[in-house]
């Protein structure tokens, strides 16, 4: 489904110059960013320097990218391995340590490089966090192959205690994946109903052990200030690093039958179903809509070592 099958493969096996260890203080206002890894006492502070805010709107992928939140937000935490960590994570030749999204003649092998992500993560008009996970385990196999190990896992807001501590504590290895939905009126008073999603990349968080609020900043791949204007499937957007909250909830979610394909049957037809589950409300003011609400679900956490 990728645009000419990632717009070539060759320009994945393309030799690029060398890596640099210098570290990318990008992320953060006003630069050069601070980091931080406080997890002592009851408070928590974890900000993480150096991971990329690339666009996912992009010609050369489907629809524009516009449902590559997901390979884009990987590729931000990849870019924090390969830059930050000197990690050699990347596929075949194509080592994303050697790429600085802000040149623009990086721009197509990055672009490359975010489809072959989603062909890893099995894009389907959309990715998940399961298959992202995958999608992490091939690009770091040539950090494995040297010598690194790695691991990742994912963690849900239903039935999690401390999701927000255990958000900072995963924070603290590296930058994280979190998927929210976007949440309709459900069909009974007081219900929500999920009508889609996007995945963010996390790179700051603030707040309390045990708390049911939260302060995040995050790298958006499609909140570009200059998304819609001018050449921007063309370029790199200037980076952001966007503020939000997050408020635990419990709310009343009403789960519609989807329909088996390969039935003659239309279960979609077929009376849906409601349970209670804890979502964590996003809130900011680049995230306000009329028709939605924003509920975390989860979240990817990746760490390496050598």
């Amino acid at each position: 489904m990728i645009r000419n099958a990632l717009i070539a493969a060759a320009a994945l096996t393309a030799v690029v110059a060398p890596a640099t260890a210098v570290a990318d203080p990008i992320i953060g206002t006003p630069p050069p960013c601070v980091g931080a890894s406080d997890l002592a006492g009851s408070e928590f502070n974890v900000k993480k320097c150096g991971v990329s805010d690339v666009d996912q709107h992009r010609a050369g992928l489907e629809n524009n990218g516009g449902a590559y939140c997901g390979p884009a937000s990987l590729y931000n935490v990849l870019h924090y391995w390969g830059h930050e960590k000197d990690a050699p994570v990347g596929w075949l030749t194509t080592k994303v340590g050697n790429l600085n999204p802000k040149d623009p003649a990086d721009f197509g092998v990055i672009t490359n490089s975010i489809g072959r992500i989603g062909v890893d993560a099995k894009y389907n008009g959309g990715t998940n966090l399961t298959n992202l996970r995958k999608a992490w385990d091939i690009a770091t196999k040539p950090a494995r192959d040297a010598g690194w190990t790695t691991s990742t896992g994912a963690v849900s807001t239903h039935e999690n205690p401390d999701f927000a501590g255990e958000l900072a504590k995963k924070l603290n290895e590296g930058p994280l994946q979190l998927v929210y939905g976007r949440y309709k009126a459900g069909p009974t008073s007081g219900s929500l109903q999920r009508s889609g999603g996007h995945i963010i990349t996390v790179v700051s968080a603030t707040g309390s052990f045990g708390g049911n609020t939260i302060q995040l900043k995050l790298a958006d791949p499609g909140r570009a200030g200059d998304s819609g204007q001018g050449n921007y499937l063309y370029t790199q957007s200037a980076y952001e690093s966007l503020d939000v909250t997050l408020t635990k909830r419990s709310i009343k979610e009403y789960v519609p039958v989807k329909d088996d394909e390969n039935t003659r049957e239309d279960e979609s037809l077929e009376p849906g179903t409601y349970r209670t589950v804890t979502r964590w409300e996003l809130t900011g003011q680049r995230y306000v809509s009329d028709t939605t609400r924003q509920m975390v679900e989860a979240f990817n956490w990746f760490d390496m070592a050598k």
